[in-house]
């Protein structure tokens, strides 16, 4: 893999970057229907092939932005075109790597010296890359370590990357900036934290701490005195990626235990912590000798107590046959609005309905195949329906707090689906004294 030896960080290369990519596309397009219209067979899997590398090639060289929203993207691989879910995989782990000069030149700043003066060996190289950081490898004392380094200019040019991404999605979901403005800066302010390895330090170590009971679950430890805002030190871990793993030859008892560790991880962050880590992208975890272990907890999000009773109000069994509790628990959420007319308001209720009973069957059993035959496809199903009935109906739905809580389920069904793992699950507590 080719090594890069600068970012562009001026808003204008960037815009002007995507702007180019924007253009080899179109002339991929203009090849594609000439070559029909003289008679040709073109060939649409080639095309869709050329467009994705164009945008990836694009996303990873200007990394931060871009290259992250690629990464969040290829969690939904079946919402993908293949072609585009192939490419945007890469960005969990494998983005084109920053060359050794800059990653010194970062240590120059951070501490005052280079790699090699506070670590006795460090590898050229990077191990990973990947939308904010890569990560190199470290020795020194008889001990490795992963080593994170942010990419230069990723925090100053990532409101940049923002504003000129935002018209591009505006456009495809066809809405207003003003009616997900609090959605758009709930996405801003979450990936402005990632930027910050201070913060994630300081989230890494205490949520490590505080999760260290579950089973099967582990984490590295993190070493502050080599680690700033913008390079982040832990112990090195060998193991296999998620997905690798998931895709691998393991028997069922071995999908079954990574997968129960991922989910009660989840389980206890989000309903025990009320914070959790919210980028479940398969690149974050590692599977080793039987245990999970789980990496870079840039982003996580907290729940406010009074969001969280609303929003998971919607595990509760029997909330949707109780029309008037469930209309109000819909309208607590602001899925239901005010200015909504009958019609509107009854289809709005038959899609909740619906998307409710598919989400939350996980939790009405006890136990939950997350490999059954076609529910992960369902919820595929269910996402491009909202899509289009999003288009349809308008406006701002939900509040800006759910966007993350979404994220993470979503990421870690499509995990457990992959895993094809069964696992043990309990409502929360709270819920389970309401039945």
């Amino acid at each position: 893999m080719s090594e890069q030896d600068s970012i562009e960080t001026t808003r204008l290369g960037r815009v002007a970057a995507l702007a180019g990519t924007g253009v080899r596309v179109g002339v991929n397009y203009l090849k594609h229907y000439g070559q029909r219209a003289v008679g040709g067979a073109p060939d649409a899997e080639a095309l869709q092939d050329k467009n994705a590398l164009a945008v990836y090639e694009t996303f990873s060289r200007l990394k931060g932005g871009p290259l992250k929203l690629a990464q969040m993207l290829s969690i939904d691989q079946a919402l993908l075109p293949p072609a585009y879910a192939t490419q945007f995989a890469k960005a969990q782990y494998s983005a084109p790597p920053l060359s050794y000069p800059l990653v010194v030149r970062t240590f120059r700043r951070e501490f005052g010296r280079e790699p090699l003066e506070i670590f006795e060996g460090f590898s050229k190289a990077a191990a990973h890359g990947a939308s904010i950081g890569q990560v190199h490898r470290a020795s020194r004392d008889g001990r490795e370590f992963a080593v994170k380094v942010q990419y230069p200019g990723v925090a100053d040019s990532l409101r940049t990357d923002l504003r000129v991404l935002k018209p591009i999605a505006l456009t495809v979901l066809g809405l207003r900036e003003r009616d997900v403005a609090d959605y758009l800066k709930e996405i801003e302010t979450r990936l402005l934290e990632e930027t910050d390895y201070s913060l994630e330090l300081t989230r890494s170590i205490e949520l490590s701490k505080k999760s260290a009971h579950i089973p099967n679950v582990r984490f590295p430890v993190y070493h502050p005195e080599w680690s700033t805002a913008r390079i982040l030190t832990m112990d090195w871990v060998d193991g296999l990626s998620l997905d690798r793993f998931a895709d691998g030859p393991a028997d069922q008892a071995e999908r079954d235990r990574i997968g129960q560790a991922l989910w009660d991880f989840y389980a206890h962050q989000v309903h025990g912590l009320r914070v959790f880590h919210a980028d479940p992208h398969p690149g974050n975890f590692l599977v080793r000798e039987g245990e999970l272990w789980v990496l870079d907890f840039g982003c996580t999000k907290s729940l406010e107590e009074s969001f969280y009773r609303k929003q998971f109000r919607f595990l509760e069994p029997g909330l949707t046959l109780d029309r008037a509790r469930f209309e109000a628990a819909l309208e607590a959420v602001q899925v239901l609005l005010p200015e909504d007319g009958a019609a509107k308001r009854e289809r709005l209720i038959g899609l909740c309905e619906q998307s409710i009973r598919l989400l939350a069957a996980p939790f009405q059993s006890g136990s939950f195949d997350f490999g059954a035959p076609g529910f992960l496809q369902a919820i595929y199903a269910l996402g491009e329906t909202g899509t289009r009935q999003t288009r349809e109906f308008g406006g701002r739905r939900g509040l800006s707090d759910s966007v993350y809580v979404h994220r993470a389920f979503f990421g870690l069904y499509s995990l457990l689906s992959r895993l094809r793992a069964r696992v043990s699950v309990t409502l929360p507590e709270w819920l389970r004294s309401a039945c």
